[in-house]
């Protein structure tokens, strides 16, 4: 699997349609969509999953409105439950020799093993296989599908892979495979992606109804640099396992056998609506071609963030996208978006 600020030839997007992800907040839900595709077609093409003829349309009005260029904006009617395609769209992996074919890993999805609105969501990534005539494969263990979100792991493309515990490993709550050990849950990671080495953290952040997903939590940034969130009040509910987690990197080892560079991310301070703590997190950033996209939330560490991003990627414009409505849904940009990479 490759790294996601390799060279894209597209990001997904499933083009958002389920109110009660976001209720009482819906409608400035697509308008955020558009800002994100906005942001995100200078630099690549953006493929859009709508469940029909009239959503599209729906999208295509928006879109217009908000003068975003829909030549470089593709459509694909494909059914769906829900919009978060970094778990429910298709993960791709390459074979770097020639010829650099990019293939599908078609990962079973079970709504987090917390929802009943799945079943249309499952077929994602074989529909989209089929749309593009892409080889692709299902992996299994034990005789079983494997079930993989792709908001549970991280890759820095040169063989390690960052996961918690809490998501993949928790025998009671939210299991995706039950009966999997960690032996067995690498050894399919490893056969799936490509990986050699792999990072456990702990848990994940408060308000994160997927138990654990990394995407809020740590991310890679450069083959041997990772951004760790970091929350000091002692109080708070995230303090003890980021605190937890900083350990257990003191002692990781990338696939190289060196330490991984760690670089500290500031947390928001505690956001909170109709009584429920949201899992605002800057690390739920998006790297794309030519922007790195990351969630704002109206807080004083926005511009912190925003600037220790800045200063490592160089290269790439970062943006703030605003994100105090978007995280209702309880995910952001990275929960969103899937990148498909360049052959």
């Amino acid at each position: 699997m490759p790294a996601e600020w390799d060279r894209h030839e597209a990001t997904w997007l499933a083009w958002p349609h389920n109110t009660s992800d976001w209720p009482g907040k819906f409608a400035p839900i697509p308008w955020v969509y558009a800002e994100i595709v906005r942001a995100l077609v200078p630099g690549e093409i953006v493929r859009i999953i709508v469940a029909s003829a009239s959503h599209e349309r729906s999208a295509r009005r928006i879109l217009a409105k908000a003068c975003v260029d829909c030549s470089r904006v593709e459509f694909f009617r494909i059914p769906t439950d829900r919009s978060w395609t970094r778990d429910i769209g298709p993960l791709f992996v390459r074979h770097d020799a020639p010829p650099r074919e990019v293939a599908i890993n078609q990962f079973a999805f079970t709504g987090w093993a917390k929802y009943a609105n799945w079943k249309k969501d499952a077929k994602v990534p074989a529909r989209a296989a089929q749309a593009l005539g892409m080889r692709s494969f299902r992996p299994a263990m034990q005789g079983r599908p494997l079930v993989l979100e792709g908001g549970a792991i991280d890759v820095n493309g040169s063989g390690t892979l960052l996961t918690t515990e809490e998501c993949l490993l928790d025998p009671a709550v939210q299991p995706r495979n039950p009966g999997l050990g960690r032996a067995e849950t690498e050894q399919a990671l490893r056969d799936a992606l490509g990986v050699a080495a792999i990072l456990w953290l702990g848990k994940g952040i408060a308000g994160d109804d997927t138990h654990g997903h990394v995407d809020d939590v740590a991310r890679f940034v450069n083959g041997t640099t990772i951004v760790l969130c970091e929350e000091p009040d002692a109080a708070d509910t995230n303090h003890a396992p980021l605190c937890e987690n900083r350990e257990r990197l003191r002692t990781a080892r990338l696939e190289s056998g060196a330490p991984p560079d760690v670089i500290s991310l500031p947390m928001p301070s505690p956001l909170l609506f109709d009584g429920v703590r949201l899992p605002a997190s800057y690390a739920n950033f998006y790297i794309a071609n030519a922007a790195v996209l990351v969630p704002t939330f109206n807080d004083p560490n926005d511009r912190s963030a925003l600037g220790i991003l800045s200063e490592l990627f160089p290269g790439r414009a970062v943006r703030g996208i605003h994100a105090v409505d978007l995280v209702w849904g309880l995910g952001t940009l990275h929960c969103l978006t899937q990148q498909q990479p360049a052959r």
